[in-house]
Order: C-alpha cells, then sequence, then structure tokens
C-alpha cells in the first residue's frame, strides 16, 4: 500500500502529508492541511465508502467531500476533503452534556432519511452473512471482545448471534459505525459538522447505531447517566435485546 499512497501523494502536489497513526480498520491514513488519503487493500471497501460518501452529500448531510477514489492494482484509495470539525469524543472541557445531545439530535436526524432511497443495506440477513464471511476468513479479533465473550471462538460467537436474532427490524437509515470518534462537531456551538468513516452505512434496525452509542456513552470521559440521556433525547428507552444483539453483532467488524 506504501507504494499507492507515495504515488497518490505525489499527483496531489503536497510534501506537507503525515501518516495517521490512530484506527482501527487495516487501512493506511494520511493527512494534509486539507485533505484525507485513506489506502487500503481491501478494494471493496474503499469503494463502499466512496459511495456513500456521496450519497449522503446528495441528501444534503454534511460529510466529508469526495475528491478522488480509484484503484491501482496494489490497493483501492480515497481523498476526501478535511472536515472543519472536531470528533465528538475530543469535545473540549466537561460540558460533556451538549455533546450528548448534539449526538441524539444527530442520530436521530440520520435515521430519518428516507429508506427508499438508499441503496445500501446492513439489514440483520446481510449482516450476518456478512459475519461469517468475517469468522471463516479468521478476521475477528478474537483477543478484543467484550469482557462477556472473552475465550470465545468466531463458531461461539456466530451461534449466539443466531439464538438472539431480534425477531423484527425498526428499518431506518444507519451510520454503521457511530461512535463519537466518527461524528465531527462545530467547535462552540456542537452542530454537526460532518460524518466519517461511513464504509457501513446503510438501512438497517435502528439500534445498530443506537447500542454502538449508547456503549461509547457509558465510557470515559462520559459519566453515568449519558447513555441513558442520550436515549431519552432521542426519544426511546433502553431495548435491552436489541443492545445486547448489536453489540454482539459489531464484535464481527
Amino acid at each position: 500500500m506504501m507504494e499507492t499512497a507515495k504515488r497518490l501523494i505525489a499527483r496531489y502536489g503536497s510534501d506537507s502529508w503525515s501518516l495517521v497513526e490512530t484506527g482501527e480498520s487495516g487501512a493506511e491514513v494520511y493527512r494534509s492541511a486539507g485533505m484525507f488519503l485513506k489506502v487500503d487493500e481491501d478494494v471493496t471497501a474503499i469503494t463502499a465508502e466512496a459511495e456513500r460518501l456521496e450519497w449522503l452529500a446528495g441528501q444534503g448531510v454534511a460529510t466529508a467531500k469526495v475528491v478522488g477514489h480509484g484503484q491501482d492494482g496494489r490497493a483501492g484509495w480515497l481523498i476526501t476533503e478535511s472536515v472543519p470539525g472536531i470528533p465528538a469524543a475530543d469535545w473540549p472541557g466537561d460540558d460533556l452534556g451538549t455533546v450528548v445531545r448534539s449526538l441524539a439530535d444527530i442520530a436521530r436526524m440520520l435515521h430519518e432519511l428516507p429508506t427508499g432511497s438508499c441503496p445500501f443495506h446492513r439489514e440483520v440477513d446481510v449482516t450476518t452473512r456478512l459475519a461469517t464471511a468475517q469468522v471463516q476468513a479468521g478476521l475477528v479479533d478474537l483477543d478484543n471482545l467484550e469482557d462477556e465473550y472473552a475465550g470465545w471462538t468466531g463458531d461461539q460467537l456466530l451461534g449466539e448471534l443466531e439464538r438472539n436474532r431480534p425477531p423484527a427490524e425498526d428499518l431506518v437509515v444507519c451510520h454503521g459505525d457511530l461512535t463519537p470518534e466518527n461524528v465531527l462537531l462545530v467547535p462552540g456551538t456542537g452542530e454537526l459538522a460532518g460524518f466519517i468513516d461511513v464504509g457501513k452505512l446503510g438501512i438497517a434496525d435502528r439500534w445498530l447505531d443506537l447500542a454502538i452509542l449508547h456503549r461509547e456513552l457509558s465510557d470515559d470521559p462520559f459519566q453515568p447517566g449519558h447513555a441513558e440521556q442520550f436515549l431519552a433525547q432521542y426519544g426511546t428507552s433502553p431495548a435491552p435485546a436489541k443492545l445486547a444483539y448489536y453489540i454482539l453483532l459489531d464484535e464481527f467488524f
């Protein structure tokens, strides 16, 4: 992937690119003053993210603008403009209540997008197939599971996923990885500056997003009660079975 990155950095004529050390996707990410470059051997993942960014922009939703994307035989690549905001996870000071309210309002706005115009799918049938493929390919990080699943095999996780399959889905447009790191906010106001890392966006049960945010808001730097405040602001109450199911599903990706 390094050769692909070097070629693209040269094409875009900047010597100020630097490697971004954070992230767990397996992609290489570089940043300059105004752009991000993502390079990944998984060409399908790059294409998926580019298509979803362009679809979101077409819906009038703030997100990273696609500058270009493609593949060169070695890897896929995606260049986007930087989003002028800060991750909700990095909100300065101790006014985390503002972040919680903003995330709830932003999640509700996303979930109100029309499903009829969304061409991407993350329903249970789809994600179950993807989870099975992840296990078969040895891509599930079995050393980094939630405490309750520590020591489990991929097949055990799949069995638990099937046993707890929801009987019905409340389908909306979901981000798919709606963590505070992937929601950029306008400093000072907390309004949405843009979504990033949208490669898993698609039609799914709203609890795919709500469960991930509920988990993230239950841990540092957030405080006891923030997770429940988030659900109340969003306009719902905890659904324990769906919370557990979608946290388990997240283990596969």
